[in-house]
């Protein structure tokens, strides 16, 4: 018997919808329409062209993504692979890459790219920082 949890969809309620929508055509933001993003999680308005999120991710409570660094003056493009998680609270640097089907655990802070497949945790967050 399958768990039930692992197959389990998540829904949009409609202020999700409604966000996705504005999200996408009136900032421009890559959204894939079947990712799935908190109502309270902050995704950067500053460089909205800069962000990049696949299919089937899922990025929970209070995450913040960002793609702008002004204290360089850069607008890195931050890209979110297929799958992937995102935990409550957790911080994605601008210019940070992350794989397809990984997983940020909650209050990680990334600040390099991540390979597919994996887990990260910590501030900074890294492989090894994973609890067992």
């Amino acid at each position: 018997m399958a768990d039930k949890t692992a197959t389990m969809k998540l829904r949009k309620g409609l202020r999700q919808r409604l966000r996705y929508l504005f999200q996408k055509h009136f900032w421009g933001i890559d959204i894939a329409p079947t990712a799935w993003i908190a109502v309270d999680a902050y995704i950067d308005r500053t460089n909205p062209l800069g962000i990049h999120i696949e299919a089937d991710c899922v990025i929970d409570r209070q995450a913040i993504i960002l793609s702008h660094d002004f204290t360089r003056g850069i607008r890195p493009h931050t890209r979110i692979g297929e799958g992937t998680w995102i935990g409550p609270r957790a911080v994605i640097m601008p210019g940070v890459t992350i794989g397809k089907n990984c997983r940020v655990l909650p209050g990680a802070v990334v600040l390099k790219d991540v390979a597919d497949c994996e887990t990260v945790a910590g501030n900074p967050a890294n492989p090894e920082h994973v609890p067992a």
